[in-house]
């Protein structure tokens, strides 16, 4: 006897969705959102599975719009109460 064919993780539409083309589309979307998020390089490098020489290095150039609150983060940690 053989084993039961497993359920395949995706249904047909989320096969057919673009997100679904190739499956480092969803890790790339997810790690780039979580950068783009403000979580800490170092925390997202670990979720991955890889270090933060390689995160950086592939997902860098994905961070935006982070200009702004990286001036702001400096100059409440330069403030003096």
């Amino acid at each position: 006897m053989g084993h039961p064919r497993p359920r395949h993780p995706l249904s047909t539409a989320e096969q057919a969705s673009p997100l679904a083309r190739r499956p480092y589309d969803l890790r790339h979307a997810c790690l780039s959102t979580w950068l783009n998020g403000g979580i800490y390089p170092t925390q997202v490098a670990e979720w991955a599975g890889h270090g933060v020489d390689v995160l950086l290095r592939i997902y860098a150039k994905c961070v935006v719009g982070q200009d702004e609150l990286a001036k702001r983060r400096i100059s409440e940690a330069l403030r003096e109460d």
